[in-house]
């Protein structure tokens, strides 16, 4: 390629970007609203629905924010990212100058329904797991909770669909919400503000890989 191929190329892309970046700051300024608490959904049949929402816990705790977490219906063995996130926000904690850190972290499933085979146990697991998410809800220090699989509570209807959606619209100001798992209630995808579906396009456990430590948990 000639210089002067060279310097039309260069000038071709750079006329390119100025177009992009005038486009991308009109729609920015036109956005009004400066600051919300959202309510996030992540569904889907593919892996990361968790994961997602425990890197955006591990973000807002970068910013010094108190995060909850609720885990519905998942047992009480102990996982990675409940380890870290719980001394990172003990740390943070500490140097805010608070007693209990950053991090309250909940899990009050019984494991699996397929595993409890109980239905009143777990309608009692998910109402236990939901006054803890309520009670943090009015916790005016936390800004971020998880409601880790609360979309499985829902879907075998171990929860009044009808209250769960009232409370969440009901937040109160700056309180964002996740909630994960598979299958969610079309009402809720309606409510929410953003909404992630991952998609399943291979998955090693189909090929006989157990879960993970460091990887699934």
């Amino acid at each position: 390629m000639t210089q002067m191929n060279e310097d039309d190329e260069a000038r071709r892309h750079r006329l390119k970007m100025e177009k992009r970046k005038a486009v991308q700051d009109a729609e920015v300024a036109g956005k009004a609203i400066a600051r919300k608490g959202l309510l996030i959904v992540h569904t889907g049949a593919g892996k990361g629905k968790s994961t997602a929402a425990f890197g955006l816990a591990l973000r807002a705790l970068g910013h010094g924010w108190k995060i909850g977490v609720v885990q519905f219906g998942k047992g009480q063995w102990r996982t990675g990212e409940r380890n870290i996130l719980e001394k990172l926000g003990q740390a943070f904690g500490q140097a805010f100058g608070q007693e209990f850190g950053q991090v309250s972290w909940h899990t009050l499933g019984e494991g699996f329904t397929w595993e409890t085979q109980d239905r009143a146990r777990d309608e009692a697991a998910a109402r236990r797991a939901w006054d803890k998410a309520r009670e943090l809800m009015d916790d005016p220090d936390v800004r971020l909770l998880v409601l880790d699989e609360l979309n499985i509570s829902l879907r075998y209807e171990h929860l009044p669909l009808d209250e769960v959606l009232s409370a969440l619209a009901a937040r109160r100001d700056g309180l964002n919400i996740v909630v994960t798992g598979r299958n969610a209630k079309p009402e809720l995808v309606a409510v929410a503000d953003l909404v992630t579906e991952m998609t399943l396009v291979k998955h090693h456990f189909a090929a006989g890989v157990k879960a993970q430590e460091g990887i699934e948990f």
